[in-house]
């Protein structure tokens, strides 16, 4: 991803699912190994952040709901 600082939650759960293909597969390129999991740390934290913020929005949506007994 070009800028991690706009990474959409989708588009980072794509990469994090190619690097696990990757990491998966017969033929692993030991040399990256180190880099693509570091990527993935990255995206993870990415992953983590978009659900946090998501969260806090719901909580608000939430909050800003009328009562039971205010209907």
């Amino acid at each position: 991803m070009a800028n991690d600082d706009d990474a959409s939650y989708a588009g980072a759960l794509a990469e994090l699912d190619s690097i696990l293909g990757e990491l998966e597969g017969a033929d692993v390129d030991v040399d990256r190994l180190a880099e693509r999991v570091a990527r993935a740390a990255v995206l993870i934290a990415i992953c983590r952040d978009r659900i946090g913020a998501a969260r806090l929005q719901i909580d608000e949506v939430v909050a800003g709901l009328p009562a039971d007994d205010e209907r």
